[in-house]
């Protein structure tokens, strides 16, 4: 497939998105189905452990399996989770430049900077909930001081303190709908913190400093791409869990062992499917956004033409990603200082000319004889 190079609009990012997907629909759904069959097994596991513990007739201790998995499917998560989409990136770096991809090739130029990418994601996500979870904390404290928690409240009812209890309530949703502008907007200002990151070789800070310059001017485009997306994704979400949310409904919110089973089971086809649509799109955004600033598309021009990018003096060894023009300037400029900051002494000759000299007479003692009589 020949690369397509140019500014886009958000409809042609989208047709974009999806023509990569219907052409390379395995490659993808592949790359996808780690971080699926990492949920699947964890799922499993814990049907499996559940059922186990109602044998052993020890039921009650099945809220303790449920928190735990619940904690330990949070890590899990970020680091399936940021390696999957680290690898669809690089996949869609490849595919839409014409380059050829696989699955396992993808995964194995990942995986030395791994961690990188999944400490990206982890301080991308602390960012963004770190107020969420300050406010249910302070909710959480406040209810505890009015004594919602003792034992007895609710039979004993006060107007004073359901007044107060109210005002609780009303803070509470106003810092929740602060949280959810404030979310959008940081999600929006590092949203290519991780194409960045897997395209330059950048670290984590460097990824997010590139991501907020990059993604200037164009939020509101990325931000409807992900509204876009989302539908997509909540309707087929929507059609292949919908049986389930109706059998559970009807049976008092609990499902029969095999139902739950096979909701795992399409919830891993589910999220194998859908689930790099969104990462797709924002790496496409990346290089629009890199065309549009930076004149990519004249980058990659002259390399198909032969011409060297970038220049021998950025210190990029041949093969390594492509940096951005700021990260070359800032080598460059690096290296301009240590250059000045040598001293080095040179010795320029004088260019006055000295005047001729005239010859000097030859002594008495080393004339030949006979001269003087010749001269008389």
């Amino acid at each position: 497939m020949e690369p397509t190079l140019r500014p886009m609009s958000l409809g042609e990012i989208l047709d974009r998105t999806a023509q990569l997907y219907r052409t390379h629909f395995l490659l993808f759904a592949g790359i996808a189905s780690i971080y699926a069959g990492v949920v699947l097994a964890l799922g499993l596991l814990q049907i499996g452990i559940i059922e186990l513990l109602k044998a052993l007739h020890m039921a009650g201790d099945q809220i303790w399996v449920s928190l735990g998995f619940l904690i330990l499917i949070f890590p899990v998560s970020i680091i399936a989770g940021g390696v999957a989409v680290a690898a669809n990136n690089r996949a869609v770096a490849w595919v839409n430049l014409g380059q050829p991809a696989t699955i396992r090739g993808t995964y194995k130029s990942i995986l030395p900077r791994m961690w990188s990418y999944v400490l990206l994601l982890f301080l991308v996500l602390v960012i963004l909930w770190t107020p969420f979870v300050l406010i249910y904390g302070g909710l959480a404290f406040s209810l505890w001081k009015i004594g919602v928690f003792k034992p007895g409240y609710a039979q004993n009812p006060d107007p004073q303190t359901a007044l107060l209890l109210v005002g609780v309530f009303g803070v509470f949703l106003l810092l929740i709908t602060l949280w959810a502008v404030y979310a959008i907007l940081m999600g929006l200002r590092y949203s290519l913190a991780l194409p960045s990151a897997v395209v330059e070789n950048l670290n984590a800070r460097q990824a997010m400093r590139r991501s907020i310059e990059l993604s200037k001017g164009s939020r509101g485009r990325i931000f409807l791409l992900g509204l876009m997306i989302m539908a997509i994704e909540f309707g087929f979400v929507l059609i292949t869990q919908g049986f389930f949310f109706v059998a559970a409904f009807k049976n008092h919110m609990v499902l029969p062992v095999w139902a739950e089973i096979l909701q795992q089971l399409v919830g891993f086809l589910t999220n194998s499917f859908i689930g790099p649509m969104y990462a797709t799109g924002l790496t496409l955004f990346y290089y629009d956004q890199r065309i549009r600033k930076e004149g990519f598309d004249i980058e990659w021009m002259m390399a198909a033409a032969g011409l060297s990018w970038p220049p021998p003096w950025s210190g990029i060894e041949p093969g390594q990603a492509q940096p951005a023009p700021w990260a070359v300037a800032e080598t460059a400029a690096s290296q301009a200082a240590q250059f000045d900051s040598l001293k080095v002494e040179v010795a320029i000759p004088s260019t006055e000319i000295a005047a001729p000299r005239e010859p000097a007479e030859e002594p008495e003692a080393t004339r030949p004889p006979g001269n003087e009589h010749e001269q008389q």
